[in-house]
């Protein structure tokens, strides 16, 4: 039964590519279809009011979770089941992308591009009633109700990235997806941005699904952490608990890539390797080709996910015995 603590219950989700060559190439050239396996069966439960980050490094398959729960991708198989309904609406989503500049429309005033959302769904009756909500959420935002009139070039990248705010509250949503909010910001900005979201997420009872490949940002901003690797989730547990101790390599090798204030010149140990094609995953483990501490099993038999010591799961042969040396 699920639970009504519950915003949002991802249940073995898989989403698959076909990137495979145009029919006529297939054809002249005798290739086969090629199909990228780009998630596979992930799983997790973000609780309302709460913060779920996912990490791993490019390509993992975290952005494309993010655009499964968004649903600007339909997936191949698993289910995607939010909260219950609250006051007659059900439970919705937005999400806040990587690059501002990018995400939104150059030839639109800011104030169009957070009315358009209002509009579409009625959310205001009156024309007035939208503007004076396009204000109010600049000013939620931190921004000035003028700048409804400017457009989006005239904005600094991290002024640019609170009009993605806006516009993402703009349809009440109680749930937000933020697929790296501020990698393509400045690091003096990034501050700011993070700090604004925690404020809302306090002040409104938001949820989110964070997406980021920087552990610093995520320590800052997240309950609970789940690592991405080759499109799976090999490790999950509450961010504290996953901090202090790691059971995965590759979650232990992520968390040494972590900038030490202390010690700064701290001895590191650096990860070997690119991570496999997702075109042609190795048997076995996914991470064992760069995996220090590769057994012959490690290559011949995928680990299961089990239940880490205290709260969270694992994928690993090796997890109970986490303090073998890396190098």
């Amino acid at each position: 039964m699920r639970s009504r603590d519950n915003a949002i219950e991802v249940d073995q989700l898989s989403r698959v590519f076909d990137v495979s060559a145009p029919w006529l190439n297939r054809v002249l050239e005798r290739k086969p279809r090629r199909y990228l396996q780009a998630v596979q069966d992930v799983s997790f439960i973000v609780r309302k009011g709460t913060c779920l980050a996912l990490v791993g490094e490019s390509g993992c398959g975290k952005s494309t979770v993010a655009r499964l729960v968004t649903e600007l991708y339909a997936p191949s198989e698993g289910a995607i089941v939010f909260g219950p309904v609250a006051n007659g609406k059900p439970l919705s989503a937005q999400m806040i992308f990587q690059d501002p500049q990018s995400s939104l429309n150059p030839r639109w005033r800011v104030g169009e591009i957070i009315a358009e959302p209002i509009r579409e769904l009625k959310l205001r009756d009156t024309e007035a009633g939208i503007t004076g909500r396009v204000a109010d959420l600049l000013g939620t935002v931190g921004l000035s109700p003028d700048d409804a009139a400017r457009f989006p070039h005239e904005f600094s990248g991290g002024q640019r990235q609170r009009i993605s705010i806006a516009r993402a509250l703009a349809t009440e949503p109680e749930f937000l997806v933020c697929d790296e909010p501020t990698s393509a910001l400045d690091v003096s900005v990034q501050a700011q941005i993070l700090n604004l979201m925690r404020d809302l997420q306090d002040r409104l009872g938001l949820t989110f699904l964070f997406i980021s490949h920087n552990l610093a940002v995520v320590r800052h901003m997240a309950d609970g952490i789940a690592v991405m690797y080759l499109g799976r989730i090999i490790e999950e547990a509450a961010t504290e608990d996953l901090f202090a101790d790691p059971r995965h390599p590759y979650t232990r090798l992520l968390l040494e890539t972590i900038p030490d204030v202390v010690k700064p010149n701290r001895a590191r140990k650096v990860m070997g390797g690119a991570p496999p094609s997702p075109l042609a995953p190795p048997p076995g483990g996914a991470f064992h080709r760069r995996c220090p501490l590769a057994q012959d099993i490690c290559r011949r038999q995928a680990p299961a996910y089990t239940p880490r010591s205290g709260a969270g799961k694992v994928a690993c042969h090796f997890a109970d015995n986490p303090h073998r040396s890396l190098s």
